[in-house]
């Protein structure tokens, strides 16, 4: 299943790079305030799906923009949960700095996890139980025990004053407290990127599925933790998470706590 879910990365990525040589041709649609989605991003989910779908007929999928599947139910056994292109604005402008995510949900629990970011040729992948790989060799949390030392990413949806407010009241506490923090607008590569060390934690509220699935197996399968702002299993529904390696997750987990 990783090989299928790679060879669909691979074939979104396709589509996204031969759209990079000509920005300016580029359909954009604004779904929300600062919100956009491209003909790109329709153009990589269509591929990504169709190698799935041709290789998992029975399988249900749950995608940023075409939502989900007619078969998808709580009895559905297995699901793709997909984002052809975290990352829209940043595509756009053409900084680089955005990925394809898959995951595959099984029974409820994320067993498969692929992030490709075509910019830098670098290919996260995670299979529950097996470890979390970068371009095939096996990577790991950071060792930081003291988040003074460390570099936290973050995010932020606009469009929300109430949630702006809260934003950089978090903002305020982490910059104070760790040696960096970076808001470089894709949550798949910022997870990616705690998995495999480049950086020591991420946060964010009112995330999506596909926004965290894949990126969240990343994490654990490299010896990170990964939960709620309150420290509970429900991120992937709720939408709030926190990840890290394990000391610097519990240092954010306490500077945190009051936005939980």
């Amino acid at each position: 299943m990783i090989n299928t879910a790679v060879k669909a990365a691979r074939r979104a990525a396709a589509v996204i790079n031969r759209a990079t040589f000509d920005l300016e041709r580029v359909i954009v649609t604004e779904k929300n305030h600062n919100d956009f989605v491209t003909d790109v991003d329709r153009a990589a989910e269509e591929a990504i799906i169709d190698v799935l779908s041709k290789a998992y007929p029975d399988h249900g999928f749950l995608c940023e923009e075409s939502g989900a599947s007619a078969n998808v139910n709580d009895d559905t056994e297995n699901v793709w949960i997909i984002d052809p292109l975290d990352g829209t604005t940043n595509f756009m402008h053409g900084f680089p700095q955005y990925a394809v995510s898959i995951a595959l949900q099984t029974k409820g629990v994320i067993t498969q996890a692929v992030i490709y970011d075509p910019s830098r040729n670098d290919l996260f992948t995670a299979t529950k139980g097996a470890g979390a790989y970068l371009n095939e060799k096996r990577i790991r949390v950071g060792k930081l025990d003291r988040i003074a030392n460390a570099l936290i990413a973050t995010g932020y949806k606009t469009g929300n004053p109430a949630a702006l407010t809260e934003y950089l009241k978090m903002y305020g506490i982490m910059a104070e407290r760790c040696q960096g923090v970076r808001r470089a607008g894709s949550a798949a590569l910022d997870l990616a990127y705690v998995a495999c060390g480049r950086l020591d934690g991420f946060y964010e509220k009112n995330l999506n599925p596909w926004d965290i699935a894949a990126g969240s197996l990343l994490v654990s399968e490299a010896g990170g933790i990964v939960a709620e702002f309150n420290g509970e299993s429900d991120y992937l529904h709720k939408g709030h998470i926190i990840a890290g390696s394990p000391k610097v997750f519990g240092q954010m987990v306490g500077l945190l706590a009051e936005f939980a």
